[in-house]
C-alpha cells in the first residue's frame, strides 16, 4: 500500500466524497429511506445485478410485498416467480428464510446491529454493513466491487481482491475513513463514486476530484488496479429437454436437487457429457418416448451463460396421442401435468423463458 500522501488525503477524502455524492447521486427509491426492510430488499436484489436491471424487480417486490410480514407469508414459488430472470436463485430462497427469521425470531424488526444481522440467512458482511449503516447509522464500512476499486486506485492498495485475506486490508482502510456522524452517506457515496466515476474501464480521471492524490492516476495503473488474479473456470454442460404434450397439457418437473435453479420448473431433462443428436438420444429417454408418441420438432441449440458454467440446451417436442400413455410417462418420470397456457405462471429459468418465447407455436 502506498503511504506517501495518505495522511493528507485521509483528512479530506470523506468530506470531498460526500460533497461529490450530494451533487452527483442518482435518484433511486431506496435512497430516501432508512427502513431496513426496503434497504435489505434493494441490497439483495442489486447483488451482482446492475441498477438498471434490478430497479424493476425492486419496484415489483415492494409493491407485492410492502413489508417484511407480507414477504414472510409468501410461498417459495411466489418469490421465485417474481425473481425470475435475475439469476442466483438461492438468493431468493434465502430471502424467504430470512424474512421468516425476522418475523418469528425478532418480532418483525431487523436487529439494529451488524453482528446480529450477520446471523440472518443470506446476509453477508456487505449486506449487514449496508443495513447497519443506512438504517441504524452504525460505523461499519461496506465492501463491494466499487469500493474495492476506489480504495485500490486512490490509495495504491495492490492486494489481490480475489483473496479472502485481502478483505481485511480493505476493511481496515475503509473503517479508518468512514465518519462516525454520517456513515450512511459515506458508504453510499463511495459505492456511487465507483459506479459512476471510478468505473472499471476508462474511468473519468480528468473530472475526478481526487486525481492529484490518486495513486493509480499518478502511476498510470487505472487498468491494473484493483488486482484480481483468480479466474473462474467455467463448466460446460449439455441439456436435452423433452417437451411432452397431450392436447392442451404439458409435463413439467420441479428442480429439487442441489443444483442450479432449485425450486424452478423445467421439462423432463437428460444431461449428457457432450452434444448429442436425436439418434444418439434414442437409446435413452427419447426411445421410450418415441415408442409412445411422435416427435414434433426439435429446437436449435440454446447457449446460456452463467457465472460458473455455460449450458447448451436443445428441446425435443413429443406429441402423445393417448391419454393413457401420457399418464404412463407422467408416472415413470415423476412429472407434473399443467395446462400449456399456464406455463408462464410457473417460476422458470431465463433459459426456459427464452425457449418458450421463441419456439412454442405448438403450444398455442
Amino acid at each position: 500500500m502506498n503511504t506517501e500522501f495518505q495522511i493528507n488525503l485521509s483528512k479530506t477524502f470523506s468530506t470531498s466524497l460526500i460533497n461529490w455524492y450530494e451533487i452527483n447521486k442518482r435518484d433511486l427509491p431506496w435512497r430516501d429511506t432508512n427502513n431496513p426492510y426496503v434497504i435489505w430488499l434493494s441490497e439483495i436484489i442489486l447483488q451482482q445485478t446492475r441498477v438498471q436491471q434490478g430497479l424493476p424487480y425492486f419496484n415489483k417486490f415492494l409493491k407485492t410485498f410492502p413489508d417484511i410480514e407480507a414477504f414472510a407469508n409468501a410461498s417459495e414459488q411466489d418469490i421465485l416467480k417474481l425473481w425470475q430472470g435475475l439469476g442466483y436463485y438461492s438468493r431468493a430462497r434465502n430471502m424467504l428464510v430470512c424474512a421468516k427469521e425476522v418475523v418469528n425470531e425478532h418480532n418483525g424488526q431487523f436487529p439494529p446491529d451488524f453482528n446480529q444481522l450477520l446471523k440472518l440467512k443470506g446476509i453477508g458482511k456487505y449486506t449487514a454493513a449496508a443495513i447497519a449503516s443506512f438504517s441504524f447509522k452504525q460505523t461499519v464500512p461496506v465492501l463491494d466491487g466499487n469500493v474495492f476499486r476506489v480504495l485500490s486506485r486512490i490509495y495504491g492498495i495492490e492486494n489481490d481482491i480475489s483473496e479472502t485475506s485481502s478483505h481485511k486490508v480493505f476493511w481496515n482502510k475503509a473503517e479508518s475513513l468512514i465518519p462516525h456522524q454520517t456513515p450512511d452517506k459515506f458508504n453510499q457515496a463511495i459505492m456511487e463514486f465507483g459506479a459512476l466515476q471510478c468505473v472499471p474501464k476508462s474511468p473519468n480521471c480528468n473530472g475526478c476530484a481526487f486525481k492529484t492524490h490518486c495513486f493509480a492516476y499518478k502511476h498510470g495503473l487505472q487498468d491494473v488496479l484493483p488486482v484480481k488474479k483468480k479466474k473462474v473456470k467455467k463448466k460446460i454442460r449439455h441439456f436435452n429437454y423433452f417437451v411432452i404434450v397431450h392436447d392442451d397439457k404439458v409435463l413439467v418437473k420441479e428442480r429439487k436437487t442441489k443444483d442450479i435453479w432449485k425450486g424452478m420448473y423445467d421439462f423432463l431433462l437428460l444431461e449428457t457429457p457432450d452434444e448429442q443428436g436425436f439418434d444418439q438420444l434414442m437409446v435413452n429417454q427419447a426411445k421410450f418416448l418415441s415408442d409412445l408418441g411422435n416427435i414434433v420438432t426439435s429446437s436449435s441449440n440454446f447457449k446460456h451463460i452463467l457465472t460458473h458454467q455455460t449450458i447448451f440446451a436443445k428441446f425435443f417436442v413429443f406429441s402423445i396421442d393417448s391419454r393413457k400413455d401420457f399418464g404412463v410417462i407422467k408416472r415413470k418420470f415423476d412429472l407434473e401435468e399443467v395446462e400449456t397456457i399456464a406455463l408462464d405462471t410457473l417460476p422458470i429459468s431465463r433459459l426456459m423463458d427464452k425457449y418458450l418465447k421463441k419456439e412454442t407455436n405448438y403450444l398455442t
